[in-house]
């Protein structure tokens, strides 16, 4: 049941599994409460809620759903998200991201647009707590090591690869060990891209095959040792609580967030 001081939710890509997944853990969390639905795809007027006899509006423009709401929660694709995040900075609503395969150019113009429009716009790779903290841990051991090969397998449908996380990863193990891995180069390659792509010397391999949600798994090595730090996402309500933890952190951050490690106090 919905107070006068629950936090109002929009969920766009609401008929998508994501979508679901967002409309169900919304609705089970204390303070928060879907008022609306939005998605391209939409062919009625209303989306029912997973698991209850409750139905939203659903619309097809997200701009016919910001009124009388607080946050829009995204799983989209990286030109969706951003049409979210500028009709809703514009209407003074706050934003949860979840699409990945947002450019540079796409993050500098969601920090203006959080700015100028006094929102907050929380854009992360992934929601799992575990893979916030795998990455988290990556940064601190990179360091200590000379090799890093990060693997990432995820479901068929996933469009862009390698993940927005596996990046992410790539990036923290970058910065902890503030140079480039070794790499070593292939004298003759049988076949070709079997060494997967590089990010400053972490190799990175991508799967894509049915019976996966999401799995990254990095291993550093160096002389004698090698070093694995693994996290598995076995179905979306992995991303839940996390996706909650970012509507509620809204009301207290302002401008462009990136990533939940601030939200959960990671350095």
């Amino acid at each position: 049941m919905n107070t006068m001081t629950d936090i109002k939710v929009v969920v766009n890509g609401a008929l998508g599994r994501m979508g679901q997944e967002v409309l169900n853990a919304v609705h089970k969390a204390e303070g928060l409460t879907a008022v609306a639905g939005s998605d391209v795809a939409a062919t009625s007027k209303t989306v029912k809620i997973p698991n209850t006899s409750i139905e939203i509006p659903i619309f097809n423009n997200i701009n016919d759903a910001l009124s009388n709401t607080d946050v829009v929660v995204d799983f989209s694709n990286a030109s969706g998200a951003m049409k979210v995040i500028t009709a809703a900075s514009k209407a003074g609503v706050n934003c949860v991201i979840g699409s990945t395969g947002l450019s540079e150019e796409d993050f500098i113009n969601a920090k203006s647009l959080s700015e100028s429009n006094q929102v907050s716009v929380i854009i992360a790779p992934n929601f799992a707590i575990g893979a916030v903290l795998m990455t988290h841990l990556v940064k601190e051991s990179a360091k200590f090591f000379d090799y890093a090969d990060l693997t990432e397998v995820h479901h068929e449908a996933k469009i862009d690869s390698p993940s927005g996380t596996a990046i992410s990863i790539a990036q923290a193990a970058y910065e902890g060990k503030q140079s480039d891995f070794q790499n070593p180069i292939p004298e003759k390659d049988l076949i070709d891209n079997t060494r997967g792509g590089s990010f400053n010397g972490v190799v990175i391999h991508s799967g894509r095959m049915p019976g996966r949600v999401a799995h990254h798994e990095m291993v550093f090595a160096s002389l004698g040792q090698t070093l694995t730090i693994r996290h598995d996402s076995i179905n979306r309500e992995s991303f839940m609580p996390g996706v909650v933890m970012a509507i509620r952190a809204t009301s207290e951050m302002k401008g462009l967030t990136i990533g939940l490690e601030k939200i959960m106090g990671l350095k």
